[in-house]
């Protein structure tokens, strides 16, 4: 670090699972540069588990729960320095400020003062390098490359081993390509002889129970609002292969180096995709149309239903050649 080591580093990702995952190597190159210092990373306490997983780093960081951009939870107050890892500002910023933070590192934004020294944002960087750049501006060195998580305990002799994971949701509805064809994949994989699953978070039990009935598939094999986080984890980790769009179980697959295929659209890959350097990059195969659209539009992007369902079953059959060559 360029400035005398702090005693206390605050840090800001009050986002989802995919945005936690794509700041790990950020977040791993802060927590070994700042040893001796007390590292609080303020996130969402339910992810708490995977960043336990970031080993060996991950035992100094400290985790305390976020409430969004509220207010900051007690241990993270006067922090000698804050490192905005949430956004570009200012609202972020001046959270980090009103916390009585003595030195903020952040993305400069024209409206907060404070951050006049820090990077410019740049608007078609990965999300990944984005956040190991904030870092480097500290003179910490950061591997976007460092996105791997130890799998946990539980995917060691998994009972849904080697299965294929279909994972229909996304937080918006232009990232989720048509359930139909969802089943239309599972049905294929089924007929090739694997074990397929069905997974969502609590919100997602309907759609994930419409994708099996259309595949035939039996009700344990839909996991949709049943498992935690670390369990859902745990699944991915030990799964054969992966099929989602872009939203946080395709950075699991990532961390947890499982093959996968990841459907993209209306962002492109190459914004929010396994980085070109990411462990075992060559086990996950990108579809994607190649044009971009509104991330926030109500119906999924004409780009994504550009993705047929031969494309998606062909990237899976390419897969399982990988791995049998």
């Amino acid at each position: 670090m360029t400035a005398a080591r702090p005693a206390r580093v605050v840090v800001l990702r009050a986002l989802g699972l995919g945005d936690l995952l794509a700041a790990i190597p950020a977040l791993r190159a802060l927590a070994a540069a700042c040893a001796g210092s007390r590292l609080t990373l303020v996130t969402p306490s339910a992810l708490a588990p995977l960043v336990a997983l970031a080993e060996p780093e991950s035992e100094r960081i400290d985790v305390v729960g976020a409430d969004g951009l509220r207010s900051l939870p007690a241990p993270a107050l006067a922090a000698g320095l804050a490192v905005n890892l949430h956004g570009r500002g200012p609202k972020s910023h001046r959270l980090l400020l009103g916390a009585e933070a003595r030195r903020l590192h952040a993305f400069h934004h024209p409206d907060v003062p404070q951050s006049a020294g820090g990077p410019d944002w740049d608007e078609d960087e990965h999300e990944v390098e984005r956040w190991c750049r904030l870092v480097r501006a500290l003179g910490i060195e950061a591997d976007p490359a460092r996105l791997e998580l130890r799998p946990p305990a539980a995917a060691r002799e998994h009972p849904l081993a080697g299965a294929t994971v279909v994972h229909p949701g996304a937080a918006g509805a232009a990232r989720r390509w048509p359930a139909a064809r969802f089943a239309a994949v599972a049905r294929a994989e089924r007929a090739a002889g694997r074990r397929v699953v069905v997974t969502g978070g609590a919100a997602e039990t309907r759609l994930a129970g419409q994708v099996a009935r259309a595949a035939g598939l039996e009700g344990d094999d839909v996991l949709a609002g049943r498992t935690t986080l670390l369990e859902l984890a745990a699944v991915v980790a030990a799964a054969g292969r992966v099929v989602c769009g872009d939203t946080g179980v395709a950075h699991l697959a990532t961390a947890f180096a499982t093959p996968s295929v990841l459907l993209f659209g209306p962002t492109p890959p190459d914004h929010w995709g396994p980085p070109r350097n990411a462990p075992a990059r060559g086990r996950h195969h990108v579809l994607w149309a190649g044009r971009r659209g509104d991330p926030h539009g109500a119906e999924p992007d004409p780009g994504l239903l550009e993705i047929s369902v031969g494309a998606v079953t062909a990237a899976l059959e390419a897969l399982s050649t990988e791995r049998r060559g």
